[in-house]
């Protein structure tokens, strides 16, 4: 495994997920209690004992920073690093334009390290992943200048998707980009296709080349998906690696394959609530594949009163260390850090995102609630859609999210 460079795109300006987004990076998004969306591909890499990443920044990138500077440090190891990189505008006074020119504008990195293959894979994607199976399969060709990572989804969701075409030889024969009609299905599979994951491995020298060739063009959007791609797989060079087949250990069969992309509000909502499953889809408890992330010096959980109609009690749920439910309610919900829920209060299929006080007598459902708000006492949200919708950004699945640091129902 030596040779090999990681550079994850971490930029992203994740507008589909406002609120949540107006003063984070889409990556630093928190998720399912105790994490970050970035920590997720990260652990992927630290996981597979690839350990030579940068992680690229753009947009409101302080909280994401922030986090990496607190857990995602790697010090006395030599060329062992994890190191965010800040946009530069070291090819000119502008931001990234695309997946293709981010990269192209950190290629100093590339061409010091001298990698012999790059791995460029987005930070915003909640799945497991032994990067180093894709690796050794790219490796296993000897004509391979590019490894796109593939899964099927279903044909409703092909304009979200670059979507390909494969032979027998797992080759790239056909390559559409989000394409809104007549996208390509899997044979035998009328109602799926075969998406990109949007994670790459590149032969360094190739990938080096078809970015400054790609800058030069003033016809190009510089984009992977939009022009690096497809310019390659004419070539016949690339390859589709199969995610279903990447074997994890400690994984149940199930949940092989598990792959989101949390980049809405309702996609977000909806890989949290699958982390409450009696066998969830995506398992945070597997020994054998640890999930890390930054832990602040929290007390544990409390669950205080046992009395009739005022016992604090969570069912199948999630609650993060620091929080005390106190004579309430909490169901199917997720709580991350220090959030206080009082008596009386009753917290139903809601995702709380740390440092939350739930006031005495509350009923609150389908909600995403960020970090550090207050909600007073006798508040009731996710009962009244027409009220919900005069006071909160409602999603199209009808989730409610309460940005960050409101004081809802205080005069």
């Amino acid at each position: 495994m030596s040779g090999i460079l990681s550079m994850i795109l971490a930029g992203g300006e994740g507008t589909r997920l406002a609120p949540l987004t107006s003063v984070r990076a889409k990556p630093a998004v928190p998720f399912g209690g105790n994490y970050r969306i970035i920590d997720f591909v990260l652990n992927n890499f630290v996981n597979s004992d690839l350990l030579q990443i940068f992680v690229l920044t753009q947009f409101k990138s302080h909280s994401l920073m922030k986090h990496m500077s607190r857990r995602w440090r790697v010090t006395g190891l030599t060329n062992r690093f994890i190191d965010p990189i800040p946009a530069q505008m070291q090819m000119g006074k502008h931001w990234y334009q695309g997946t293709a020119d981010a990269i192209y504008q950190n290629i100093e990195l590339i061409e010091g390290m001298d990698p012999e293959v790059v791995c460029v894979f987005g930070g915003d994607h909640i799945y497991k992943m032994d990067v180093r199976q894709m690796v050794e399969f790219h490796r296993s060709f000897d004509d391979a200048k590019l490894t796109v990572a593939a899964i099927p989804v279903h044909i409703s969701q092909a304009d979200q998707f670059g979507i390909i075409e494969i032979d027998e030889n797992n080759k790239m024969i056909g390559f559409q980009e989000k394409p809104k009609k007549d996208p390509k299905t899997i044979p035998g599979r009328p109602d799926y296709v075969l998406a990109s994951m949007g994670n790459y491995v590149f032969d360094a020298p190739t990938m080096v080349q078809c970015l400054k060739e790609d800058a030069e063009s003033s016809d190009s959007v510089h984009d992977f998906g939009h022009n690096i791609i497809p310019d390659l797989y004419k070539a016949g060079v690339v390859y589709v690696y199969d995610f279903s087949t990447n074997v994890i250990r400690g994984e149940l069969e199930h949940t092989s394959g598990y792959w989101r992309d949390v980049g809405t509000l309702d996609s977000l909502y909806e890989a949290n609530m699958d982390l409450l499953a009696v066998e969830p889809p995506f398992d945070l408890y597997n020994k054998h594949w640890p999930l890390r992330s930054y832990h602040p010096a929290v007390p544990p959980a409390k669950f205080v009163h046992d009395e009739a109609n005022r016992t604090g009690q969570a069912i199948s749920s999630i609650v993060s260390g620091g929080c005390i439910i106190s004579g309430s309610i909490v169901h199917r919900s997720i709580l991350g850090y220090n959030c206080h829920v009082h008596s009386h209060a009753y917290v139903d299929n809601c995702v709380m995102m740390g440092n939350n006080d739930i006031g005495r007598g509350c009923r609150i459902r389908r909600a995403i609630i960020d970090k550090n708000v207050n909600i007073a006492p006798g508040t009731v949200i996710g009962e009244d859609p027409e009220h919900d919708r005069q006071r909160f950004h409602v999603s199209p699945n009808g989730i409610i999210t309460v940005p960050k640091g409101a004081q809802i129902g205080f005069e």
